[in-house]
């Protein structure tokens, strides 16, 4: 393995200007950065990032603890954080909190042993001392899509009140009036925001949401399912269930299938946290959306300034309302208009 030291003769430079290339300091020749490339390409040298290190007390690694990796909406965060740090020389190390507080502080005890220059977290719950403690000692921090009430670090976030009202109205519209939600863990802030927004939402239309109606999930597609088997043997079932993730909502589509029932015909489907696949269900799934890529990379930017020494700032970006057919929406123009007969319409017949 070439070292630096070979690079500098073959690039007939000191060390210390082929050092100063690599860092990019801006007092090197552009002849004498071109020979020192050249003889980094030619030689295949790769420089020793933990050495680096201990000389600028810097990693150029980020750290990222999603909550769930199997979730597609935080794979799409993840990926777009990581494209982001790259693009401002920066490496990400991901860890997987699997929705577990026990697992999420294992990943930032071990990100933080490793040295890493700042940490990009969304938080499995609000009760964290280690999270708290890192905050507290000036570890640079931002949390994106969840966060810790309380705790002075920026956020970065979707606001989805709006959505949820705008969907709330496209339901009203339809004719629907028994709406139920299945919820996230109410440990977690956007556990408790989107069924509070529910709440507000159907309260403008004077819906109630009774309790048999709020459905508690954790952001898995099992809970989905189970919460949904409820509203189903309830002797007045919703004639729509809104998951407030896509794994639950994907939980409540299995629920509704084994009963023998079809979406839209027999009960509608709603999810909060819009994914690639919906739109190739039958029917597509009606959705809220949030602007994934643009919280990885806004979330970046953030924990970036506060690395390097500018005031960074919380972000929050609008969520959308994608229609599609899950609802009982019309039928595109192209598509023939006769409705399934299915097993609940036969019952009422």
């Amino acid at each position: 393995m070439a070292s630096i030291k070979d690079v500098a003769a073959q690039a007939g430079v000191s060390v210390a200007t082929v050092s100063r290339v690599l860092n990019d300091h801006p007092s090197v020749s552009a002849q004498a950065r071109a020979r020192v490339l050249a003889a980094v390409g030619a030689l295949g040298y790769r420089p020793n990032a933990v050495a680096r290190s201990l000389r600028t007390d810097q990693t150029r690694t980020l750290g990222l603890v999603i909550s769930d990796v199997l979730n597609p909406y935080f794979t799409e965060l993840a990926r777009s954080v990581e494209e982001e740090a790259r693009a401002l020389g920066y490496s990400v190390i991901i860890g997987n909190a699997d929705e577990r507080p026990e697992l999420q502080d294992h990943h930032v005890r071990t990100l933080l042993d490793r040295r890493i220059d700042g940490l990009l977290v969304s938080p499995t719950d609000g009760g964290s001392p280690l999270m708290l403690d890192a905050a507290r000692a000036g570890t640079p921090m931002v949390f994106v899509d969840r966060w810790i009430e309380g705790v002075d670090v920026p956020v970065v976030r979707s606001d989805g009140r709006a959505a949820v009202r705008d969907l709330v109205a496209h339901l009203h519209g339809l004719g629907h009036r028994r709406l139920a939600i299945i919820a996230g863990p109410a440990a977690t802030t956007t556990g408790r925001e989107r069924v509070e927004a529910f709440r507000e939402a159907l309260a403008v239309y004077g819906i109630p949401l009774p309790d048999a109606y709020i459905g508690q999930g954790d952001f898995q597609a099992d809970s989905g399912r189970r919460v949904t088997e409820g509203f189903l043997g309830l002797a007045e079932p919703p004639e729509v269930v809104f998951a407030a993730d896509n794994l639950m909502a994907l939980g409540a589509l299995d629920a509704i299938r084994a009963r023998g029932l079809r979406v839209p015909d027999d009960i509608a489907l709603a999810a909060f946290d819009d994914v690639r696949w919906f739109p190739h269900t039958d029917p597509p799934v009606t959705a809220i959306a949030q602007p994934t890529g643009a919280l990885g990379r806004a979330a970046v930017r953030a924990l970036v300034d506060r690395i390097e020494g500018r005031t960074p700032r919380s972000v929050t970006l609008p969520a959308r309302l994608v229609v599609r057919r899950s609802c009982g929406e019309p039928a595109p123009a192209q598509e023939p208009a006769a409705r399934r007969n299915s097993p609940m319409q036969r019952s009422k017949a």
